[in-house]
């Protein structure tokens, strides 16, 4: 494990132990965060930890072309059950997806430090928001970085307030990156959720070759 300086370059990905963890330290500046992520390394750390960053082997990937769209979500698509826009509310969907209770797991990642530094990587065109609505009300929504010219969108989380909204969102914002040119959306680790909509794991140096 290594630890950051003042440089913002980060040690090899080969480095990274088992579980992933690569190196702790340095800060959530947003030179530091994009060069983390466009060498495929994330932070991920809870409240009171130094900050610890990541690039795990396997990753979770989805290809665009292979999203899964089942036969209930599309009826609720031609419905449109629910309205979806992008970065109109970013502030809410980052601090939605901070306070919404998961299972097993106490508190949040997404600590004040972090939901600060994604705002300004969204204010500078870095990151990017999907809000979920219904009758005008935010349900939905997931946020994540936008690596425009590596065609690479790094989801980083979501939330759902009733059911369905968040693969709702999720889906129409594969069909706007397929527009926008976007050929991998990087989900990070393997959940049966991302599973369910087409993703899958890919060796890291396989992942690695879509940012090159």
């Amino acid at each position: 494990m290594f630890i950051l300086t003042d440089s913002i370059q980060f040690p090899s990905v080969t480095y990274a132990d088992s579980d992933g963890l690569l190196a702790i330290g340095g800060d959530l500046s947003v030179d530091r965060l994009l060069e983390a992520y466009h060498n495929g390394i994330f932070p991920w750390y809870n409240e009171g930890q130094v900050i610890l960053w990541f690039s795990p082997d396997p990753r979770m990937v989805l290809l665009p072309s292979e999203l899964k769209v089942s036969k209930s979500m599309r009826q609720l698509i031609r419905k449109n059950q629910f309205e979806v826009t992008f970065n109109t509310d970013f502030q809410s969907v980052i601090q939605h997806c901070a306070e919404i209770k998961r299972p097993e797991q106490e508190g949040t990642w997404i600590t004040t430090d972090m939901q600060n530094a994604y705002k300004k990587m969204n204010q500078l065109g870095h990151a990017i928001s999907v809000e979920v609505w219904q009758d005008s009300v935010l349900v939905g929504g997931l946020y994540g970085v936008w690596l425009a010219d590596k065609k690479v969108f790094c989801g980083e989380s979501m939330f759902s307030k009733v059911s369905n909204a968040s693969k709702y969102g999720f889906i129409k914002l594969v069909r706007w990156l397929q527009e926008k040119g976007v050929t991998l959306i990087d989900c990070q680790v393997h959940t049966d959720h991302l599973a369910s909509l087409g993703a899958k794991e890919i060796p890291r140096a396989e992942f690695l070759n879509y940012l090159k």
